[in-house]
């Protein structure tokens, strides 16, 4: 064996209250294993309590940690994201109609992208949370482009009706921030949240 040679340590398990592919992807890219969970939270049920998009994500993240089942790992990452523009929340399209009116929307000018997350080790009660927001610029897009995005299928699960990570990225003419946070969880920031709880992930 080579002395000089790091040790490697166990994987981290931790458990995600979230059914999101990307999410999952986000934190296996750390090093993690991941269990996803359940949770009871609904967020069109509280949604209309908040005037302030920040406000919102932060407490649907913990929202979504504090009724997640008992399952899993005891610690514990929960998150969500919204698109704000002109003072407007855009969350998940309902439909091709309502996906396309986001999307012009969205065309050839800047939104928000907030992120709320929230990391609570359930063994020993403690916690961390926060927001991280990102600024993006769309690309001007004509309607044959918006309808062939829209027949791809990827809006109808995304905040704003689309995703950095996929076909989405070519409609990004630039953004201002974390690109994690707009692909839904802020890595470097959840990081140091792991690491004041005392999991340091490097």
């Amino acid at each position: 064996m080579n002395e000089g040679a790091p040790s490697r340590r166990a994987a981290l398990s931790v458990a995600l209250a979230s059914r999101s592919p990307r999410r999952r992807q986000l934190l296996e890219s750390l090093g993690l294993k991941v269990v996803q969970i359940a949770s009871r939270y609904d967020e069109e049920e509280h949604a209309d309590r908040y005037a302030d998009a920040r406000e919102m994500v932060l407490a649907h993240a913990r929202g979504k940690a504090a009724l997640a089942d008992g399952s899993g790992p005891p610690l514990l990452v929960a998150a969500d994201t919204d698109v704000v523009i002109d003072g407007d929340i855009l969350g998940k399209p309902r439909d091709a109609a309502e996906a396309a009116a986001m999307l012009r929307r969205l065309s050839g000018k800047t939104h928000i992208v907030h992120t709320g997350f929230a990391v609570i080790d359930r063994t020993r009660g403690v916690s961390q949370d926060g927001v991280e927001s990102a600024r993006v610029t769309f690309l001007e897009l004509n309607e044959e482009q918006l309808a062939r995005y829209i027949a791809s299928g990827e809006p109808f699960d995304k905040a704003g009706a689309y995703g950095i990570q996929g076909r989405g990225a070519l409609l990004v003419a630039s953004i201002d921030g974390d690109f994690y946070t707009v692909m839904g969880l802020p890595l470097a920031r959840l990081g140091r949240a792991f690491a004041s709880l005392g999991y340091d992930l490097l």
